[in-house]
């Protein structure tokens, strides 16, 4: 793995701190969701335990050769001295598919035996949990414990994408490591490498949609995003008067098969009208202001109560509507 793009002070800071030899035990990745925290993790965990293994010393940074023998393990999910915790799929025949709503005490608890002795590779252990945020109550207590207390050559890498949610006694054992949304260059970069092949038009749809986070624009990747885009800027322009174009979409949406397009569709239009509130004044920005606040609304309604979608998006582009010129 190579380290993702973007957040080199957050790199450099961990990277920093390994090289000073006085590590601290437990690690806050904090930031939002699908700017690297994981994979800068997952490439952290492996250099550790890469380190502690080694015979001769590595490259310098964070690279670990392709035929080292931990990194090997880790590859093969049997390392003996690496956990990660994660949601589970419900259906364990469909691996990243209907995830559990959170990780329950159960995996807190299934390290304990691993912390009653002492690492067998070298000096050191490494947890992952991906994301904390997603860990039980009970399991956050349970895991309170161990972050009071560190079994000994145990370090903890802890995602999360809210840290202001976790339970403060958990934020005040770990060094925080903040890492931020990626700048417009950056993105752009990244969703390039990752969707060689797509057009300009949806590269730059990918960008307004991700808004700082290449994982959550990646996750709208072939959903023609460019299209949605069109579609809402074309009613923001006029105002849709015959509602022909709303009804359109809603009809475009609301089948089953469309659901994929349709979830991006709620996430996708309350953060274009929000685009368009800056630049406007007086009763247009309030109008746009009331419009972003009903259409976040809106989706968290349609989500929570599984609102009709061919309604829901009718009503979307109502919203969207509002930002038209009036005469």
């Amino acid at each position: 793995m190579t380290l993702p793009l973007g957040n080199a002070a957050a790199h450099a800071a961990f990277a920093a701190a390994m090289k000073s030899g006085a590590l601290h035990h437990a690690w806050l990745f904090a930031g939002p969701e699908g700017v690297g925290k994981g994979t800068f993790a997952r490439i952290a965990a492996l250099r550790l335990l890469a380190e502690g293994a080694a015979r001769a010393p590595l490259p310098p940074g964070f690279d670990v050769p392709a035929d080292n023998y931990t990194r090997s393990l880790i590859a093969a999910g049997s390392h003996p001295d690496y956990r990660e915790l994660a949601r589970a799929p419900k259906d364990p025949d469909k691996p990243g598919q209907d995830l559990a709503r959170s990780i329950p005490i159960a995996q807190v608890r299934a390290l304990q035996p691993l912390f009653a002795v002492t690492p067998s590779m070298s000096s050191r252990r490494v947890v992952l949990i991906d994301a904390i945020d997603d860990l039980e109550r009970a399991g956050a207590n349970a895991l309170l414990k161990n972050l009071e207390e560190p079994p000994q050559g145990t370090v903890f890498l802890l995602i999360s994408h809210a840290p202001g949610r976790l339970l403060p006694t958990i934020r005040s054992r770990c060094r925080a490591l903040r890492f931020d949304s990626l700048d417009e260059k950056t993105m752009g970069q990244v969703l390039r490498m990752r969707q060689p092949t797509a057009p300009d038009t949806e590269i730059a749809a990918l960008m307004a949609a991700g808004h700082g986070s290449p994982g959550r624009a990646l996750g709208f990747a072939g959903l023609d995003m460019a299209a949605l885009d069109r579609a809402m800027v074309a009613i923001a322009r006029d105002g849709d008067p015959s509602n022909a174009q709303r009804a359109k979409l809603a009809k475009a949406l609301a089948p089953k098969a469309a659901q994929p397009r349709y979830e991006a569709f709620l996430d996708r239009a309350p953060a274009f009208i929000a685009a368009a509130a800056p630049g406007r004044q007086g009763q247009a920005l309030r109008t746009a202001l009331d419009s972003y606040d009903d259409a976040r609304s809106l989706a968290a309604s349609a989500r929570g109560l599984s609102l009709d979608a061919q309604a829901t998006v009718f009503e979307m582009a109502g919203l969207v509507a509002t930002l038209a010129p009036r005469a």
